[in-house]
């Protein structure tokens, strides 16, 4: 069965979405360690590809286990691995293969479902290609991946941010800003669960919960990863 290394690097063990048991839905044998704790593969020869979630930490930090994922997603490129990060995930792919400079911290909180226009490099790319002209999902980070690095092809953006959506132009490296793992029910909850920080961050937790959606059409980056993992052949 094709393995699937998921890196967690949260606080806590526990995911907000069901995306480990989607990825084993998909035929994944999943592997979920707790990065942030210290928990790191004794040998990534045996994965066929990686998941990095979110956290509240900056890739630029400087936390023992942020200097280990660098080197880790450092190694896997050099595999050959495929890699796909979220939110945090996004931030450290971009700082461990395109310069640590890459990430920075914004003065405002972009919060909130967004439309996001996608280039003309996502209807070519294997994972993006499903994505169509523009794509919704939620959005909320208080740091930044800049768009102009030339090994970095950027897929969707914001009206706020120039780059949402990218993938490395010789790694299998893809990077996600948004969360479109959440589903609308587990959105809601967490909505909830982190009132008091979204609402520091300019959020309304009512208008949130109530233009929640499954986000499905951004999903589908999450499926054709699954799909590469598992060696299948992933064209647009």
């Amino acid at each position: 069965m094709p393995r699937l290394l998921y890196l967690v690097n949260g606080s806590r063990r526990e995911t907000a979405s069901r995306l480990p048991d989607m990825f084993r839905e998909a035929g994944l044998e999943v592997d979920l360690l707790w990065a942030f704790a210290g928990e790191f593969p004794e040998d990534l020869g045996v994965y066929d590809g990686i998941f990095l979630s979110g956290s509240a930490h900056g890739a630029y930090e400087d936390v023992p286990f942020i200097h280990r994922e660098h080197d880790l997603i450092r190694e896997a490129a050099d595999r050959d691995i495929p890699m796909l990060g979220i939110c945090f995930g996004h931030q450290i792919l971009a700082s461990a293969l395109c310069d640590r400079d890459q990430v920075f911290r914004r003065s405002f909180c972009e919060v909130g479902y967004k439309w996001l226009p996608t280039t003309d490099a996502a209807r070519l790319d294997p994972l993006a290609c499903e994505l169509g002209d523009a794509v919704r999902m939620f959005v909320w980070h208080n740091d930044e991946v800049r768009a102009d690095h030339p090994d970095m092809v950027v897929l969707a953006a914001s009206d706020l941010c120039p780059n949402h959506v990218w993938r490395h132009r010789r790694h299998r490296a893809w990077g996600i800003q948004g969360h479109p793992e959440v589903t609308r029910d587990e959105a809601v909850v967490w909505f909830e669960q982190s009132r008091a920080r979204l609402e520091l961050d300019g959020a309304v937790i009512a208008d949130l919960q109530a233009t929640a959606d499954d986000a499905l059409p951004a999903k589908t980056m999450l499926a054709r990863f699954a799909r590469l993992v598992a060696g299948a052949t992933v064209a647009p």
